[in-house]
């Protein structure tokens, strides 16, 4: 029987990492990223890597991947005070890539014993980046992430945009990346990008030549993706490669493939009782968007961005791009994309 817990927004987001199983001790801790302190403090050294303007915010070039300024400031410092741990769940994505979804199916997955899946459930209270803190976005008001990260009772749940090369982790913990058309991803991030800022004067025309170019937030993109993918065929059991357009064709199917994955596979009754559809429409792009938490609210980040609560979300169709943008744009993105990943057995 479910253990029915009304969390609000103004309690502590640690509550909603309790332990959800147990699980054997942990090996002794391997980490996958080198640990790279930089002497001459973390802004100073940010000042002296490539800066590239044309998004939103200008763009910092790190290990050939491009990042806004706090992201990456966060990145630098966990990869010095970050303690992965054997059971730590990653979220993985690029930005505006599936992210709010895969957040909202993969903690009703891991939580299902303790919340109720009809009423009174986190997610229809506390907005999805709350429940699911992204390791390298403080969250409003955060004076010391990395001390937050660190007081999060495990099994931690937690989602990141970094690249694979970049992140933190135990070689036990667990990673889920989800990928999506490339061309479906740009239009959402060109909307996004317009959207935070105030005074953005970007078109889809320049936007789509940055993208091609391999210049976007935790871009390029196929590089991001390429790293997930090769470490998902060499550790399957531990990188769990999806698809977004999996998720819109057959959810309840990825449902079951993610609580095997997470260690928390349904249970016969679970199955014959329709949890997994359950936890579907829980989490269905028409219930989140419906909601008083994701409608209203944001985040100031300065320097005249605004992420409001809503921005989260647009349309969630596959091949919206082809309403925004023309067949020759997107027939260039898919043979540039085919080209750097020539011979690595992904495909879009």
């Amino acid at each position: 029987m479910n253990s029915r817990v009304c969390l609000s927004s103004h309690q502590p987001w640690s509550m909603l990492h309790d332990r959800v199983t147990e699980r054997a001790a942990p090996p002794p801790r391997v980490h996958l990223t080198k640990k790279v302190s930089h002497p001459q403090g973390t802004d100073e050294f940010i000042s002296t890597l490539p800066k590239r303007k044309g998004w939103a915010e200008p763009l910092i070039q790190y290990k050939n991947f491009w990042f806004r300024h706090l992201p990456l400031e966060q990145i630098l410092l966990l990869q010095d005070a970050m303690e992965p741990r054997a059971d730590d769940i990653i979220l993985a994505t690029q930005p505006k890539c599936g992210t709010t979804w895969l957040k909202a199916l993969a903690f009703a997955i891991t939580n299902r014993s303790r919340y109720s899946l009809t009423d009174d459930h986190p997610l229809l209270t506390t907005h999805l980046h709350r429940v699911v803190p992204f390791i390298e976005i403080p969250n409003p008001g955060m004076v010391d992430h990395t001390h937050f990260l660190k007081t999060l009772p495990s099994p931690r749940l937690l989602s990141t945009h970094v690249p694979m090369s970049l992140l933190p982790l135990h070689v036990g913990g667990r990673v889920v990346y989800l990928c999506q058309d490339p061309r479906d991803a740009l239009v959402s991030k060109f909307y996004f990008e317009r959207k935070i800022s105030k005074t953005s004067d970007l078109t889809m025309d320049s936007a789509f030549s940055m993208f091609c170019e391999g210049f976007s937030s935790c871009g390029p993109f196929w590089d991001h993706c390429l790293e997930y993918w090769k470490e998902s065929l060499e550790r399957p059991n531990n990188v769990l490669f999806l698809r977004y357009e999996d998720i819109k064709s057959d959810p309840v199917q990825v449902v079951r493939k993610l609580a095997a994955f997470l260690g928390v596979p349904l249970t016969p009754e679970e199955e014959s009782s329709g949890v997994a559809q359950e936890m579907v429409s829980l989490c269905s792009f028409e219930k989140l968007t419906s909601l008083q938490v994701n409608q209203v609210g944001g985040v100031d980040r300065g320097n005249r961005l605004y992420v409001g609560n809503s921005m989260f979300y647009r349309k969630g169709e596959v091949g919206d791009w082809m309403n925004h943008m023309s067949r020759e744009m997107g027939e260039k993105l898919d043979y540039i994309v085919k080209e750097k990943l020539q011979g690595s057995g992904l495909v879009f």
